[in-house]
C-alpha cells in the first residue's frame, strides 16, 4: 500500500492495494487511521463488482439504504448508482448536478463515517475529466475559529434537516428528483447534533455543520443563529482547506464523513456521461449508543 498525500488541505492516493480481495484486519485498521489523517483516499486502479464494493464498505460499518429508495444497484439496495444516464428517456441513477457543500448523513440520528464510491464513466471534455468532487477540511476549519466565536458555540447543538437538501436540489435546471413522500418525510425528521465534534480516530475538534443541512443553532435566536451559520459556511470554504478530486475512470474515492465537507462539481452535460457505484457507511461502530 503506497501512500502519496495531494499536497492540498487534504488527500492521499492509495497505490498497490486491491479492493476486491478480503480485507484484514490490519489492513482495516491501516486504511482507518489513513482517513482520520487525511480525510479522502483514492484507491487507483480497481476494477469491481457491486457486490465486491458492498463488501469492502461493510468492513467499515453499517451500510445504510438511502431514504429516498431509488436507483440502486438491482439485488444490492446498499449500492446506489449516481448517473446522469438515461434508458429510454427515463434516468438510471440519482444524478447530482447542482449540488452544495454537505456532509452526508447530518440529518440521520446515526451519522455516516464515510463514503465509498467507484467511478466506472466519468465524462471528459477537450481530454479534461469532468464532475470533480471537492472536499474541505473540518479539523482545520475548526482551529482557525476566532478564540472568541470556539468559547461562544462551544456545547451548542446544530439541527440538521434533509428535507432542506433535497429541496434545494429540487430547484436546479434538469433536476427529475420528485418531492419527498409524506412517509419519507417522516422517517428522516430533523435531528441536531453537537456543532463541535469529536473526531473518534484522531480525538481532534472538527466543525460539524454545513450549508446543505444545517439550518439552526438550538441555543441562539434565529437571526443571531444564520448570521452564525452564514459565517460559519464561508469559513470552513477557504482555500487553505480544500482539496479537488478529478477522477478516473477505476478510481475508488473513499472519505471522511464526520472530518470532511464535500460537493459534486457539475460542469458536464446530459450527453457528457457519468456513472458511480456509491455505498455509505455509517459511524455506528464510533457512536452505538445513538443507532
Amino acid at each position: 500500500m503506497q501512500v502519496t498525500p495531494s499536497g492540498q488541505g487534504l488527500g492521499a492516493s492509495v497505490e498497490g492495494f486491491d479492493i476486491s480481495a478480503p480485507l484484514s484486519h490490519e489492513d482495516y485498521k491501516k486504511i482507518e487511521g489513513l482517513l482520520g489523517q487525511y480525510g479522502v483516499l483514492c484507491f487507483k486502479k480497481q476494477n469491481l463488482t457491486g457486490q465486491q464494493l458492498k463488501e469492502f464498505s461493510s468492513k467499515f460499518g453499517t451500510l445504510e439504504v438511502n431514504v429516498a429508495n431509488m436507483y440502486q444497484e438491482p439485488g444490492h439496495p446498499e449500492v446506489m448508482i449516481l448517473s446522469n444516464k438515461k434508458v429510454d428517456g427515463k434516468p438510471i441513477g440519482l444524478g447530482d448536478a447542482g449540488q452544495d457543500w454537505h456532509t452526508d448523513m447530518s440529518y440521520s440520528k446515526m451519522i455516516a463515517f464515510t463514503n465509498v464510491l467507484y467511478g466506472i464513466e466519468i465524462p471528459h471534455r477537450d481530454g479534461v475529466p469532468l464532475g470533480s468532487t471537492e472536499f474541505s477540511n473540518m479539523r482545520a476549519a475548526y482551529l482557525a475559529l476566532p478564540e472568541d466565536l470556539k468559547k461562544k458555540l462551544e456545547g451548542m447543538t446544530v439541527l440538521h434537516d434533509f428535507n432542506k437538501f433535497w429541496e434545494n436540489m429540487r430547484k436546479q435546471p434538469g433536476c427529475t428528483r420528485p418531492p419527498l413522500t409524506e412517509a419519507q418525510l417522516k422517517a428522516k425528521p430533523p435531528v441536531s447534533h453537537p456543532i463541535f465534534l469529536t473526531h473518534p480516530i484522531t480525538g481532534d475538534k472538527i466543525l460539524y455543520a454545513n450549508p446543505g443541512y444545517s439550518i439552526q443553532i438550538n441555543e441562539l435566536p434565529k437571526q443571531e443563529s444564520d448570521e452564525i451559520l452564514d459565517f460559519l459556511f464561508a469559513h470552513q470554504l477557504q482555500p487553505q482547506f480544500r482539496y479537488q478530486h478529478r477522477w478516473t475512470a477505476g478510481d475508488v474515492l473513499m472519505w471522511d464523513n464526520m472530518g470532511t465537507i464535500h460537493n459534486a462539481v457539475a460542469d458536464y452535460g446530459p450527453d457528457e456521461h457519468r456513472f458511480i457505484k456509491r455505498c455509505q457507511v455509517m459511524a455506528d461502530r464510533y457512536f452505538p449508543l445513538a443507532a
